[in-house]
């Protein structure tokens, strides 16, 4: 099921906890025929169901947890940005608040509280006769990218705009960190700087760090990586086990060359921990960061366990875990797009259409239900129940993965859902989804089609539907969501709270409808969708969830 998304979820129901963290069937709940009295508010439980996202996670940072773990069990990429947005005190326009945010809450947590470790770190150099240095990073450990991270790129990362930015000097300074830097060189430490950007923007990454009140950073004692070109080369003192160097071999290395020059580096700074890796530093201290993850092995012969990611997590569905300034607790984004593309297969946005832990996810959950769904669509036959199941469009029956990660890099588009997807009939069938739909139809059930595409996508939606080999959907028995214009108005059946109604209210009011003399008297033997709100509001017997990290819909 796919809408229009705004920038921040905000969860109707409560949450509960799914239990068992390598779960691979779906959540299935049971509910009396015709209409559990269950509430339109979402209440978050079915009759003997669970029907709300999981909160506990446990991920690996390169993404090899998709490799084993079901699609419950990957946090959701929607529920990881509302979130980050939340813990930056992002509104929804695309930009960090400058003034108050859990971010910023915990950045003042750890300046303050390395401004006082470092006035005894300098007391004891100075007793020892030592240079005292400190290394800091530079994107998101000095100047802060959050708004070109979120409010530009919708996080994707893009050199040429990163490039821009960095050449017109567009970055904030990182919360606190001005005092920091400037208290540190008053008393008496040298600054260096130490970044991954190259030297082509050294001059105008200098430049920006002025203009936001830095002021102990020279280009002497700033460190930039070699473009290849022309003069800038690889320095004499970096040597690295293969032609492009780690960030881990360049960053050490740099920091040893410093400590030639006669200065103990008593601190390094830095927002990833491959900036922290690789010694030649007395302490390490690592910013929150859980926009993006570049990942580096360690130097060969050095074990720093403690200079790791964490994995495991709590996260709400609605962001609201953002709210506590622990940016390390949010699953970082960089290793959530890896583990869901692991988890599909995926190379280059495409997913595998072979073989992939998601395509065995769903042969298995097929495999488990359709014994039960054929048996209850036969025996609603015999009984003259007249037996339906009803499904959701997207990622129920029809795959949007190419779409969501090659076509909109996980950044929804509708302009170019509506246009390039859905009105050229391009999503392939949800694997397993097309044989299961058979089965169901020839056990005597009724198919009937429940989605949040719009009557104006309504018959390129079935045609899609047949041409990657679904038969039973008619266009009597198709719902979609009208558009408020011409004959496409709101149908006498469904009421809603508000003027907008809710995918619940929606969706469990069409099932109401379906089940009554007027929608046809059918009775729902299932409901099967990938989002919760597919399934919440009852009247259905049962309601099968399938896997989908890629978004979330409350």
């Amino acid at each position: 099921m796919r809408v229009r998304r705004k920038r921040h979820v905000h969860l109707i129901s409560a949450t509960a906890i799914l239990t068992s963290a390598l779960m691979l069937a779906p959540t299935v709940a049971e509910a009396q025929p015709h209409g559990s009295p269950a509430s339109l508010s979402g209440s978050h439980r079915g009759h003997g169901g669970r029907l709300s996202p999981r909160t506990h996670f446990r991920m690996n940072p390169d993404g090899s947890s998709g490799r084993y773990v079901s699609g419950a069990a990957i946090p959701n990429i929607d529920s990881v940005k509302s979130t980050i947005e939340t813990y930056y005190g992002d509104t929804g326009d695309g930009k960090a608040d400058r003034e108050s945010s859990p971010y910023i809450t915990q950045m003042r947590s750890i300046v303050d509280r390395q401004l006082r470790t470092l006035k005894q770190r300098y007391r004891h150099a100075a007793r020892h006769h030592q240079k005292p240095a400190l290394v800091f990073d530079t994107d998101d450990t000095t100047l802060s990218t959050y708004d070109m991270e979120a409010g530009t790129m919708h996080f994707h990362f893009d050199p040429k705009i990163n490039n821009q930015f960095t050449q017109e000097g567009r970055f904030e300074a990182t919360p606190g960190m001005v005092r920091l830097v400037n208290s540190a060189a008053r008393m008496g430490y040298r600054i260096f700087g130490i970044t991954g950007r190259n030297s082509s923007q050294k001059a105008a990454t200098l430049e920006n760090l002025r203009r936001v009140g830095y002021h102990a950073f020279s280009a002497d004692r700033f460190y930039t990586k070699w473009t290849g070109k022309g003069d800038s080369t690889k320095p004499g003192y970096i040597h690295c086990a293969a032609q492009d160097c780690t960030t881990v071999e360049y960053k050490a290395q740099t920091r040893e060359h410093i400590e030639r020059h006669g200065y103990r580096i008593v601190e390094t700074w830095g927002d990833q921990w491959s900036d922290l890796k690789g010694r030649h530093a007395g302490h390490t201290v690592k910013l929150p960061n859980p926009m993006y993850f570049l990942s580096s092995p360690n130097l060969p012969g050095v074990h720093q366990p403690w200079l790791s990611p964490r994995r495991n997590f709590q996260m709400e569905p609605d962001g609201s875990s953002g709210k506590r300034p622990d940016g390390e607790g949010i699953p970082n984004l960089d290793s959530v797009k890896s583990t869901i593309r692991q988890h599909y297969g995926a190379h280059d946005g495409i997913a595998s259409k072979h073989s992939s832990p998601y395509i065995r996810e769903m042969r298995s959950i097929v495999r488990r239900q359709l014994p039960r769904l054929v048996r209850d669509c036969r025996r609603g036959q015999r009984n003259g129940d007249n037996p339906a199941v009803v499904l959701d469009a997207d990622d129920t029956t029809l795959w949007t993965y190419d779409m969501e990660d090659g076509a909109m890099h996980f950044h929804f588009d509708p302009k170019v859902q509506d246009t390039e997807w859905v009105q050229k009939e391009r999503f392939p069938a949800t694997p397993g989804m097309v044989h299961l739909v058979d089965r169901v139809r020839t056990a005597g059930c009724t198919i009937i089609g429940l989605t949040g595409r719009n009557d104006d996508q309504k018959d390129a939606t079935i045609s899609n539907l047949r041409k990657v080999g679904y038969r039973g959907f008619t266009a009597a028995n198709y719902y979609t969501k009208w558009t408020g214009d011409g004959d496409s108005q709101q149908p006498g059946y469904i009421h809603c709270a508000t003027q907008k109604c809710t995918t619940i209210e929606y969706k469990s009011q069409t099932r109401k409808h379906i089940e009554s003399p007027a929608g046809g008297g059918f009775s729902i033997v299932a409901n099967i969708g990938d989002q919760f709100s597919d399934l919440k509001g009852g009247h259905a017997r049962r309601f099968i969830k399938l896997p989908n990290p890629t978004y979330y819909l409350p």
